[in-house]
């Protein structure tokens, strides 16, 4: 079976599967495992260098909205037709954040008429781990798909038993900068996992731009700064977004030194399996309980400047 992933967790998901080796076609932003995907032919571009400019600029050219108006993906559908995908797994849940279902329809015409498109739309951590199943049940391997589900289950379970009874701060998460933006869907039932109160989003949620009082009413215990599509680095290039705000200092979780910018892309903007241990880092981040392996650097950081 020939598998193109047009969407980085389902490339994610691919991987859980232990079918990695039958993509023959992915987006330049699927990058996990790096191992497995180096060489699988890329059939998606950017039509914005997001690496020089800032979060306001990236905002304004997509409409405004980290979640509608144009995508910030070009998908090459010749390059698709030549490689004779079996299945295209994509998405119809964010139309900035990859190609959507729509435009991968819209190609369809150029593919085999026996070619699967699948579309995936988790919104809440659930969801997420049922699209392994979803998947897996297309590919062939339905029991192996239920077996991984189970398992991570089984971390999410170990990770709410090494916080359970600890006092439960309140965490505002963001995942854009600027405008400002909490971080929804599955993202607040992550801090949940990990023995923390979400605030101003909700299991689920489709969330929308918000105010910084909006934030500075919330008087939050810890902040996580998870950008999407941000990873570390980039996101501390733009850490002045935050800390020039007024009254940011007066913050309790600036106070307490709890502002922690993580890596959104690999954890947290992706619905895919490493949701999983995004739970297990926000864990460490808020109680510093080991709920899986040690959390390195490159999975969390604390705000510089603090």
């Amino acid at each position: 079976m020939r598998i193109v992933s047009l969407l980085p967790a389902a490339t994610d998901i691919v991987a859980e599967l232990g079918l990695s080796a039958r993509l023959v076609g992915r987006t330049h932003e699927c990058d996990w495992p790096p191992d497995e995907v180096a060489q699988v032919p890329v059939v998606t571009g950017a039509d914005l260098d997001q690496d020089t400019l800032t979060s306001r600029e990236i905002s304004d050219a997509v409409g405004g909205s980290a979640h509608s108006g144009s995508s910030l993906y070009t998908l090459d559908t010749e390059a698709l037709a030549a490689l004779r995908p079996d299945v295209v797994l994509t998405q119809d849940l964010c139309e900035v954040c990859a190609v959507s279902y729509a435009r991968v329809s819209g190609a369809a015409r150029l593919l085999d008429a026996d070619t699967r498109v699948l579309s995936l739309e988790p919104r809440t951590l659930d969801d997420v781990l049922d699209c392994l199943v979803t998947v897996g049940e297309l590919l062939g391997v339905p029991e192996r798909a239920r077996a991984r589900r189970a398992a991570l289950r089984a971390r999410l379970d170990r990770v709410r038993s090494a916080v359970a009874g600890r006092g439960r701060p309140r965490v505002v998460a963001l995942e854009w900068l600027d405008p400002l933006w909490p971080a929804g869907h599955w993202v607040p039932e992550q801090i949940a996992a990990a023995g923390g109160e979400p605030l101003l989003a909700a299991p689920g949620e489709h969330t929308a731009p918000m105010t910084w009082e909006a934030v500075r009413s919330a008087r939050p215990d810890a902040v996580l700064v998870l950008p999407c599509g941000f990873p570390p680095e980039r996101t501390l290039r733009e850490a002045d977004l935050l800390t020039a705000l007024p009254g940011w200092a007066e913050l309790p979780a600036v106070r307490s030194g709890r502002v922690w910018v993580l890596d959104g892309p690999a954890h947290f903007n992706r619905p895919g399996p490493r949701v999983v241990r995004g739970a297990e880092v926000l864990a460490q981040v808020l109680h510093g309980v080991r709920a899986g392996e040690a959390v390195t650097p490159a999975e969390a950081r604390p705000l510089p400047g603090r």
